[in-house]
């Protein structure tokens, strides 16, 4: 048995009908079964709009600052990127997050809407806690020195951004040159990122109970190049060396862009931060994985 999770912090995206009546679905189930529930504050005045029957919502509002210092657990309602995204920001507090499904695919999600009679077991501690390996991501100015930081559960990607354009790039591991690549951009990823836009570029399914990175180029201009499995030990840096384009553009688990300039580099080694996912089903990854990818 796991820590009974008795605070709760909602996160969804309130501007939608759907998701905000889901949401006070969740907290009104949630507050019969004894918990604290906690949202932003400028969802106040929307959960207000939405509760037309003026149902005993006793909503908590905490600032963005303090929630993790406040919660024991993060519920999302939405989509994958919403789920990954509220993963990413719970995961330095090691609070864990249960992924309800608004979106099309769900494949983070653990419940459905039909399912909030499992909320039950969520508050007594008849929970898994699944754990998740996380990368950090740095660029390198071409002196070395690192002008930004970021960490990613799913992957980071080095394109051309908007405008698809081949560029060339060449990828190192531990200073050791491995191959060059003329593609549309690059993809290093975590085992849980394998089956999201690595998988759509041509990569391999990764277990995520291994520990190790996945690189895998984008629409590559050639007959040999191939994804490229790494220990998660591995100091793995891809470095811009397109002449044609002024600026190429990182983008970290599809929400944060940062340009990167020729000759510089993207290094991606392994996190010491873990994501943490409640787990309220015995369906296995591959149960999942087959569930979920045959729905598309």
């Amino acid at each position: 048995m796991n820590k009974p999770i008795k605070k709760v912090f909602i996160v969804t995206n309130f501007n939608i009908y759907d998701k905000a009546m889901a949401a006070l679905n969740v907290a009104e189930r949630l507050l019969s079964l004894g918990c604290d529930i906690f949202t932003l504050p400028h969802n106040k005045d929307k959960i207000a709009r939405v509760n037309k029957n003026k149902r005993d919502l006793r909503f908590q509002f905490v600032a963005a600052e303090d929630v993790y210092e406040t919660v024991d657990a993060v519920v999302v309602l939405g989509g994958d990127g919403t789920i990954l995204d509220a993963a990413r920001r719970a995961a330095p507090a090691g609070i864990p997050v249960l992924g309800l499904n608004l979106g099309r695919l769900g494949y983070l999600a653990e419940l459905e809407t039909g399912d909030l009679s499992m909320l039950s077991r969520f508050i007594c501690g008849d929970y898994r806690l699944e754990e998740r390996s996380m990368i950090n991501v740095e660029v390198l100015d071409v002196e070395g020195n690192v002008r930004k930081s970021e960490y990613a559960l799913n992957d980071a990607v080095i394109s051309n951004g908007s405008i698809s354009r081949i560029v060339d790039l060449e990828l190192y591991e531990g200073g050791v040159a491995v191959a060059s690549y003329r593609s549309d951009g690059m993809i290093v990823s975590t085992p849980t990122g394998s089956t999201a836009y690595s998988l759509a570029a041509g990569g391999a399914i990764v277990d995520p109970r291994l520990d190790c990175l996945c690189v895998t180029p984008i629409c590559p201009h050639s007959l040999h190049a191939r994804p490229i499995v790494f220990p998660d030990c591995a100091r793995i840096e891809i470095k811009n060396v397109c002449q044609r384009e002024k600026t190429l553009f990182l983008t970290i688990d599809g929400r944060i862009n940062h340009e990167i300039y020729i000759g510089e580099r993207v290094r991606v080694t392994r996190s010491e931060i873990h994501a943490h996912f409640i787990r309220l089903k015995d369906s296995s990854f591959y149960e999942r994985l087959r569930q979920k990818m045959n729905d598309i």
